[in-house]
């Protein structure tokens, strides 16, 4: 089975940051602007879900959201999640079905982290679920722009650069 197949047979769109999705949940019960975190307005869902799909072609460029998101690997070739943490620390993480080489099924990307993700296998795909909590709105979510962070991050020229656009 190809990335096609899976576009196909769970119905994914294009995403805005790369890549295809479709939302497969969304809670019924919401939180208060009061009960969320700091930093989220408005009311918000407890949880979201999408199925993502992210091609050697078509990466997961850099964004961030205002809340922690889980990743669970489904199908295909290894994925790396590359982050950017609020101190400016980089790392790139695997998922895949591999323990013995140091990937991992899921991961916790944090809130406010700016993240991105590869599949290095040409012609490759990787399948994950990926889980807001508290549940994911658009206007929590801010794509970056390579010059930003070009002048914050120069030291991680290379991956900005590649998990970007230019401007």
């Amino acid at each position: 089975m190809n990335a096609n197949y899976w576009i196909n047979k769970l119905n994914l769109i294009e995403h805005p940051e790369g890549g295809y999705f479709r939302e497969v949940y969304r809670s019924t019960h919401s939180m208060s602007p009061d009960a969320l975190p700091a930093g989220l307005s408005g009311e918000h869902d407890l949880a979201t879900s999408i199925y993502f799909l992210i091609t050697s072609a078509k990466p997961s460029h850099f964004h961030r959201l205002k809340s922690d998101e889980l990743w669970y690997f489904h199908e295909g070739t290894p994925i790396t999640i590359h982050t950017i943490d609020v101190e400016g620390e980089y790392r790139p993480l695997k998922l895949g079905r591999n323990i013995e080489a140091g990937e991992d099924f899921q991961h916790i990307v944090p809130s406010h982290t700016w993240f991105g993700a590869t599949v290095e296998d040409a012609g490759g795909f990787g399948l994950v679920s990926c889980t807001v909590v508290p549940g994911f709105e658009f206007s929590d979510f801010e794509l970056a722009s390579r010059s930003e962070l070009l002048r914050e991050f120069p030291e991680h020229q290379q991956i900005i650069e590649r998990l970007t656009s230019v401007e």
